[in-house]
């Protein structure tokens, strides 16, 4: 996959490359576009993802909810616009007309749409710039104003209307010029949908179309890998990413067009890599700042993408793999964190693994360093990013990716050995990599096997020397196990095990050699974006020159 420059291309595909560079700063279609069309949509397509009923009920109230900030309709002050981003991201992009026409008829939700929307028009509709001009706003805007265009053209204010479809018509013409502009993944994905959605709407516009669908198809191309996970490695940011291309294609469907193969192609590989992160309890796992969002959300997007397949089981881009026997099923990030300039926020969880029982989660990463509240304060959203925030071990009290005072990654994690193995009786994963060993001197291997019947986790943590750098003197490390929501965990008297007990009442042993077992508070943010206590299991000891090796197990006693 290229992601920029034009080394090792092909003649042709760097004249294409040239071709598309003076497109994009005069587009085709703007020297075409010449006449005059009527102002209207030619078609009202369907959105195809159901909202959220308590913010849709809120805005029925008089508020608008989102991530634990929560305004007053008649209060919001559009100019100064403070709130967190996230709040700012649920407002401009009108998002929040899928939640009101989830709970709303036409007659309740078009005074409360056309009001906000009158009001934003007051304010931005002629001024360019600032967040409600990004190309990514300006992208999920076009595709909710089009598909929720019954809440916010039913006025019999012909002006009103005019300033609707003019700013819609604007907003086109901006992201014509700027859709590139927007960040590497769903954010450019976005901005491209909307072109296309433009394109395919707006009358005469058959030519930005096509410029559209060039653009969309290199957005997937960077955006996506090839087995159809994101490149941010988020699930949630997947989940988005499905959720736009679902919506686009009811654009199409709108028109009775066939939706582009690159389209259909990034659904169908999409799902199967987004299925592959999810546990029993339908929600997803939590990698990357990710939180597990709602089962009702989840469901709502693997539903409208119209794909049924099955979970992928293993991938070395997208990087995660899953092992699944007898309802249990095992999570492992088995590669670096993604590159910087693909993801903000990226976190240091390299080899960490999830566990769930049925629809219990047993053993889980701590989470949601972007998904949570707006409340939540910095140091713990940073703290949520460390490896000290997965079920993984740490060595010196240190991440095996560095991560910097301003947010960024640093050096760590470069490579991922992995090798899997698979039988009836049981299935191994064995992974190490190499984030300890400029600093340390030390190799992380683990080897993780699920019995087939799903009811034991056998797991070995070894500390391998390699490298130019050796220790005098021993390094502590910590080996963590960061328990579901509701998994109480009580210590055995002989310090080396322990009995978990789910929400549900099964009984899980834990039981470990090579260091001492604690148990101490943890936290896990949940799919409403809250952070709630838990525990963790630590296994702790100090590793010499030569290494160390701690191996365990969790058994499922009831």
């Amino acid at each position: 996959m290229r992601v920029g420059g034009d080394k090792g291309l092909s003649l042709a595909e760097r004249l294409s490359e040239r071709f598309h560079a003076l497109t994009w700063r005069t587009p085709i279609h703007a020297m075409r576009l010449k006449g005059r069309y009527p102002l209207k949509l030619v078609a009202v397509p369907d959105d195809p993802v159901l909202g959220d009923v308590a913010r849709g009920q809120a805005l029925l109230r008089g508020q608008m909810a989102f991530r634990g900030e929560v305004r007053s309709i008649d209060s919001l002050d559009f100019v100064r616009g403070e709130w967190g981003r996230p709040f700012g991201t649920y407002l401009h992009s009108f998002a929040w007309l899928r939640d009101l026409s989830t709970v709303a008829t036409r007659a309740q939700g078009a005074p409360i749409a056309e009001g906000l929307m009158a009001r934003w028009l007051e304010q931005h509709a002629d001024r360019v710039g600032g967040p409600a001009w990004t190309p990514e706003h300006w992208g999920r805007r076009i595709l909710h104003w089009t598909a929720h265009a019954p809440l916010i053209l039913s006025s019999t204010d012909l002006i009103y209307r005019s300033r609707v479809l003019n700013a819609l018509a604007r907003g086109a013409r901006h992201l014509d010029r700027g859709a590139d502009k927007a960040p590497p993944g769903p954010g450019r994905i976005a901005a491209w949908c909307g072109v296309v959605t433009a394109g395919l709407l707006i009358p005469g516009g058959d030519p930005r179309r096509a410029f559209g669908e060039a653009g969309l198809a290199r957005a997937l191309a960077t955006g996506l890998f090839d087995d159809g996970g994101a490149v941010s490695r988020s699930p949630a940011m997947l989940l988005d990413t499905v959720a736009l291309l679902a919506a686009l294609r009811e654009v199409y469907a709108a028109r009775r067009e066939a939706v582009p193969g690159a389209v259909a192609t990034a659904l169908a590989r999409s799902v199967p890599a987004l299925l592959g992160v999810m546990h029993g309890d339908r929600m997803l796992s939590s990698w990357q700042g990710a939180g597990p969002s709602t089962p009702e959300h989840v469901a709502a997007v693997i539903e409208a993408s119209g794909v049924r397949t099955r979970p992928l089981r293993q991938s070395r881009d997208w990087g995660y793999q899953r092992l699944a026997a007898g309802g249990a099923v095992l999570i492992v990030d088995a590669a670096p964190p993604p590159v910087a300039r693909v993801v903000e926020g990226g976190c240091a969880s390299t080899l960490a693994f999830e566990f769930s029982d049925g629809a219990e989660r047993l053993i889980v990463g701590c989470g949601g360093a972007r998904a949570g509240l707006a409340t939540l304060p910095a140091g713990l959203i940073e703290g949520l990013r460390t490896t000290a925030a997965h079920s993984t071990l740490t060595l010196g009290d240190s991440n095996s990716t560095a991560i910097h005072a301003d947010g960024t990654l640093g050096r760590g994690v470069t490579e991922v050995e992995l090798s899997r193995q698979e039988s009836e009786g049981a299935s191994r994963i064995e992974a190490s990599h190499d984030g300890y060993v400029r600093r340390w001197g030390f190799r992380h291997r683990r080897q993780l096997l699920l019995t087939g019947d799903g009811r034991e986790l056998r797991g070995e943590d070894q500390l391998l020397p390699e490298g130019r750098r050796r220790q005098v003197r021993g390094v502590r490390f910590a080996l963590r196990f960061h328990l579901g929501l509701g998994v109480e965990g009580s210590p055995t008297p002989d310090g080396q095990g322990a009995i978990l007990r789910l929400p549900g009442g099964r009984l899980w042993q834990f039981r470990c050699r090579g260091g001492g077992l604690g148990v101490e508070e943890s936290v896990w943010v949940d799919g409403e974006g809250r952070p709630r206590s838990t525990w963790q299991l630590i296994v702790s000891g100090e590793a010499p020159a030569g290494g160390a090796h701690v191996s365990w197990a969790l058994k499922r006693a009831l």
